[in-house]
């Protein structure tokens, strides 16, 4: 089949079809997919057709067709060439921002992005994402529970389309794909931070979670390569610190030299200095605090330096990751690291001694 007569087909499946994902437009043309994205690439140089991701859309007909520099945008109501299924266990804390990332860089590529919210329950998200892919995902962006282990490799290995791991590491031997931020970097750039103003004996205040071992990695890594005194780890609830727990903090700072805090997450931090201040602990005069994810650390009293982990690229960077599997199921495996960044605020200070 001559180019001509390819372009004219494609063109009148765009016209009567209004969108075409390129995978059917390979079956009906009748040629390799190298040779399909050249053709389209071309009739979208004409204005003849828009160029979306996994398929074609046509022009809006009430305007002629564009030069290569003055495409016509595509009609309003076009359907989505593409569905993306996004489960995350909260909608509330933390992955509102790596949802936004997502959706918005769904947008641009032409995408619907479809939400499943697991409320850290295995059962609850297993369901999820059977119904997400019966409901036409061509791929996944997943936050499982918890960090997966062994007990998850069956479930994964088996999912019906591509998938991405979003916010969790992909162990060794993985064949998921997997973008997430570096929290052991990120609890190290406020440790060091700490140690830059002069305090030498921190602790680390925190709730079990998944993102709590990769927080504490950090944190130890700069208390050795610093040279500093660490206080054994202070946990606190689930709910937040207890009055017994934070009595615990009040002990390390009044009787057991400890001048800074790195507290997971930053929702803890404003609860933990609401019981120091009961206890009359002056911030930062007596303890210096960072803390962690920077969802509301902004709006304490006195606002607190914290570690900001780069949620809504993650989000963005996971769709990349996605659509890319899709065009190329061949293509190599990807574990993104994305690094999170320290704001400093009035909650760190300079320690008296220095």
């Amino acid at each position: 089949m001559f180019a001509e007569q390819r372009h004219e087909l494609i063109l009148r499946e765009v016209r009567e079809r209004g969108s075409v994902r390129l995978a059917d437009l390979v079956e009906r043309v009748g040629v390799s997919m190298v040779t399909l994205r050249r053709d389209v690439e071309h009739l979208a140089a004409r204005g003849l057709l828009n160029r979306v991701h996994g398929g074609v859309t046509r022009v809006r007909p009430d305007l002629p067709a564009a030069a290569p520099d003055d495409r016509t945008p595509p009609i309003a109501d076009a359907p989505s060439l593409l569905t993306i299924g996004m489960l995350v266990p909260s909608a509330t804390y933390y992955y509102p921002a790596v949802i936004r990332g997502a959706r918005e860089r769904a947008a641009q590529l032409g995408a619907r992005l479809v939400l499943g919210v697991s409320r850290y329950d295995d059962a609850e998200e297993r369901l999820q994402v059977e119904q997400l892919v019966a409901a036409g995902a061509d791929g996944l962006l997943l936050t499982t529970s918890r960090q997966p282990d062994d007990t998850h490799a069956g479930w994964l290995g088996g999912l019906r389309v591509p998938a991405v791991l979003v916010e969790r590491r992909a162990g060794l031997g993985s064949l998921l794909d997997a973008v997430a931020s570096h929290h052991a970097h990120g609890a190290y750039l406020g440790t060091r931070h700490l140690a830059g103003l002069g305090h030498r004996r921190v602790a680390m205040v925190s709730r079990n979670s998944p993102t709590a071992p990769r927080v504490l990695c950090g944190f130890e890594a700069a208390v050795r390569d610093l040279g500093l005194a660490a206080h054994p780890n202070l946990a606190i609830d689930q709910e937040g610190p207890s009055h017994a727990q934070a009595a615990d903090v009040v002990r390390a700072i009044r009787e057991e030299g400890v001048t800074a805090l790195l507290v997971h997450n930053d929702e803890d931090a404003l609860l933990l200095i609401q019981h120091l201040r009961m206890a009359g602990v002056d911030i930062p005069a007596e303890v210096s605090i960072v803390a962690y994810d920077d969802e509301v650390a902004a709006l304490s009293d006195p606002p607190l330096t914290a570690v900001a982990p780069p949620k809504a690229a993650v989000g963005s960077h996971a769709v990349d990751l996605l659509t890319r599997r899709l065009d190329g199921p061949g293509l190599p495996r990807q574990h993104l690291a994305l690094l999170p960044e320290l704001r400093p605020r009035a909650s760190t200070r300079t320690h008296p001694a220095t």
